[in-house]
Parts: structure tokens; sequence; C-alpha cells
């Protein structure tokens, strides 16, 4: 965490930040208040205080609220006191974590209340921004949701590609459980019931059913009858989430959880000390 955050900073401040240094005397203190303008699900307040004490280590930062916990408009969520400098130079990089990560645990949220009744459980995707995947995959879990994979070296999944060059969803799972991949968990990507009986026979741990309609995935809940987990992803939205969970399905892989989340709005404001 401390290493993302301390690129982003040097991203931020290059050689130095040329508008608070010349108005601000080093020995300035500040001190400023993270204020909700909507309400959501709150994520990266840790991300958020780490930004300040790596420019000041004496900084204060104080938390209204915990991560994973709903705030209401206009609550005051934390609070920070240090180096005026500091605090001004780090202000966006905190922002920026806090808005998106909460923006994610929001959605994913929205997600889970969606389907709460059913035994269908929210999992994210790798389709998280380069660098920040960690971030995301911690505010999914902080809005309720569960980790998928967290990359390519810690589950197997057989995707079209990989069964396309491997000729087959046989021989592709042949392939990998002939080499390292077999100590991993072995998760095959189906896009029609005959595959679907296919890698069935394999006794793989996991088959995603992808791009599937309400009937088809319900025809898949029938068919596999207990037998492996069914993962249901692709084109899931707030609109269907919930009669798609209704299919029996176990898990919901949904990728906009971290392209496409809104990052939640919050400020900060100065205050003198």
């Amino acid at each position: 965490m401390r290493d993302i955050v301390r690129k982003a900073l040097e991203e931020d401040m290059g050689d130095g930040d040329v508008t608070t240094n010349p108005i601000v005397p080093p020995d300035r203190r500040g001190y400023g208040r993270f204020v909700v303008k909507e309400k959501g699900i709150i994520a990266g307040l840790q991300v958020a205080e780490t930004a300040f004490q790596i420019l000041d280590d004496q900084a204060q930062f104080e938390t209204m609220i915990n991560d994973g916990e709903r705030a209401k408009v206009g609550s005051v969520i934390a609070a920070v006191e240090g180096k005026g400098r500091a605090l001004l130079s780090a202000e966006r990089v905190a922002l920026n974590f806090l808005q998106r990560m909460s923006g994610v645990a929001s959605l994913t949220r929205q997600f889970v209340d969606a389907v709460s009744g059913t035994s269908a459980v929210i999992l994210d995707t790798r389709k998280t921004a380069p660098g920040l995947r960690a971030f995301d995959k911690w505010a999914v879990l902080l809005g309720g949701g569960q980790n998928h994979r967290f990359g390519l070296y810690d589950m197997v999944l057989v995707k079209n590609n990989h069964i396309h060059m491997a000729g087959s969803i046989t021989e592709a799972v042949s392939r990998v459980r002939a080499g390292e991949g077999a100590r991993f968990e072995i998760e095959v990507e189906v896009r029609d019931m005959e595959e679907l009986r296919e890698a069935l026979e394999l006794r793989v741990d996991r088959i995603l059913l992808d791009n599937m309609n309400m009937e088809e995935l319900a025809q898949a809940v029938k068919i596999a009858d207990g037998r492996v987990p069914l993962e249901a992803s692709g084109n899931v939205d707030l609109g269907n989430v919930t009669a798609i969970a209704a299919t029996g399905v176990d898990f919901i892989s949904i990728g906009r959880l971290t392209h496409s989340a809104k990052a939640l709005d919050i400020s900060f404001l100065m205050e003198e000390t």
C-alpha cells in the first residue's frame, strides 16, 4: 500500500508543489476534514491516511467511521492535522484513492443487496485499474463482495481463447493437469450446454457460464445438479442481477464493480488552526 501511494504522490508532486510551497510557510500547521457529499459505503481511509503520513510522519489522522460502513450526506468521516504543506500536497492523492475505493465499495454493496435472500455470491474480476488491483479488490471486500482470483498466478481459469489454442476443453484441462496448474483450483468457461456437459465430465472445481441468458442459466443449473459450483458472468447489471441469482447459480462475477464504478463525492475542507 505504501509503495503505491508513494508513487501516486511522486506522480502528482514531481519536483515539488509550486503552488503550496510559496504560499504556505514550512512551519504552518493545518487541519482538514473529509466531508461526504453523497451517501455510500466508505472505503480507503487507511490509504488516505498513508498519503498524509508519507509527507508528514507526525500527521494525526482521526476517523469518525470505519471502512465498510455506510455514510450519510454531510457527514464528516475523517480529519487530519499536521504540516500545512503536507496536507495540501497530499490532498488530491488521498481523495483520489478514497473516492475511487468508496465508489467501488458502494456499487458492490448495491449488487450484494440486490441478491440478498439468495445463495449467490457477488465476485469481482481482473478488470481493475492497472497497478491498483489490490485497492480495487480491497474495496469490493469492504462493499460485501468476494474476490475472484487475484491474478494469473493463483487460480486456473480456462477461457475460450485457451480452448481454441488447445483444440478442446478436455485437451486444455488435460494440459493444465499435466503441468504446474495441477496445484491450483481449476475453473472452465463454457458457452453452451454441450461445453457444460464436457466440463462436468472433467470434474473441474468451478464452471463459468459465459454470457448466458436466464433460460440457459436455469438449464445449466439443472444439468449440473450441484455437482460443480456455477458462476454466471457477462452483461450483469443492477436490473438483472436479482433474476440471475434466482436461477440458482452459486457465483456472479461483475466486471463493472471495478471498471465502471462512479467515484463517491467526498470533499476535503481545510480550516484555520
